[in-house]
């Protein structure tokens, strides 16, 4: 499937300033080979994957991380189980050494379950690495998460934050659609979901039923693909919907989530619990009325060419104007009273 689809562009040599000024406004997806070649663990990882595991179990401090467990006929995909009333993983809180033990185990197997640890805050497990694997591009207030495992894929999904994700084991595919292709994705629910935060595509990538979900030939003519290898990196603006398999025995990555905006409006406030609410509110109404609702937030929100506060005062434009952070916490004391009625 990826072999016709359009590369991720690449970057080489890339430093905080090109990054800043020449890929993160673009908001398109871009490679960086090479980003993270000089980490400690990615030399270890070129020496063999048991000498980065003896690396890492040394420098584990014995927290427990959440760890997942699919059945070996999952094929490592973590998703649904049939009845799409559950998962087809358990759920696990362990030291990040025992699962590491467990993905050298099943190295060993011809078909083995698939395991991981997911988005587990370093500082957390293996604080002793931060000195060590800085990341050059990026704030050092932003924390860095590990995502360990064998071959495992996340099916496509979308963040609402940046994300520089850095290959440190194994090797990665990552399959990217731009926004507009939500609709030709086929994304599950949007409140039961095996990540738990985020919704899912329900195709296939590895063997697409195109009579039930035919339009996602055309997310594939919008895809972007690229395969890192270990100290290569990538960047996935906000809300890029992306697909992401691990192709080896032993996998490891790092990733970093970031907003960008100071806006204290931005964090922790979140996108779709916004859909939420306005699915619970206006998804009911008759269709004039959400076409006069989609007016509204077209020109309050989405309308990059319009100004509408700019014919109030500057002192008069409320929630239209700029907020202090006094004041967004009002409004989110206003709104939670109104969900709690």
């Amino acid at each position: 499937m990826t072999s016709a689809l359009q590369a991720i562009p690449e970057w080489h040599d890339v430093d905080a300033e090109t990054f800043r000024r020449d890929i993160a406004t673009q908001y398109r997806p871009a490679v960086l080979r090479g980003l993270v070649k000089d980490w400690p663990a990615v030399r270890q990882s070129a020496i063999s994957p048991e000498a980065l595991c003896r690396y890492l179990i040394e420098r584990d401090n014995g927290s427990d991380v959440d760890a997942i467990m699919t059945p070996p006929e999952a094929q490592g995909r973590i998703f649904y189980n049939a009845e799409m009333d559950g998962f087809n993983f358990l759920r696990n809180r362990l030291p990040i050494s025992r699962v590491i033990e467990q993905v050298l185990r099943y190295s060993l197997f011809a078909h083995p379950p698939a395991v991981a640890v997911q988005s587990a805050l370093i500082a957390g497990c293996l604080p002793s690495l931060l000195r060590d694997h800085p990341m050059p591009l990026l704030d050092e207030s932003i924390a860095p998460r590990i995502w360990l495992g064998n071959a495992i894929t996340t099916p496509a999904h979308v963040d609402e934050s940046n994300n520089i994700a850095c290959v440190v084991s194994g090797r990665r595919r990552f399959t990217l659609f731009p926004p507009e292709q939500v609709r030709n994705l086929y994304i599950g629910p949007l409140d039961f979901n095996p990540t738990g935060t985020t919704p899912i595509s329900l195709v296939s990538f590895r063997q697409p039923d195109f009579e039930r979900f035919p339009r996602f030939r055309d997310a594939l003519a919008a895809a972007l693909v690229a395969e890192l290898s270990p100290g290569d990196a990538i960047f996935i603006p906000a809300l890029w919907w992306h697909h992401v398999e691990s192709l080896n025995a032993v996998n490891l990555l790092v990733n970093y989530w970031w907003y960008d905006s100071a806006d204290p409006r931005r964090q922790p406030a979140s996108g779709l619990d916004a859909l939420l609410h306005c699915l619970l509110n206006l998804k009911g109404l008759a269709p004039e009325h959400r076409a006069a609702w989609g007016a509204l937030f077209n020109h309050y929100l989405f309308d990059a060419d319009s100004d509408p506060a700019g014919h109030i005062p500057p002192h008069r434009r409320g929630v239209l104007g700029d907020l202090s952070p006094e004041r967004v916490q009002e409004i989110r004391k206003i709104l939670i009273g109104k969900l709690q009625q």
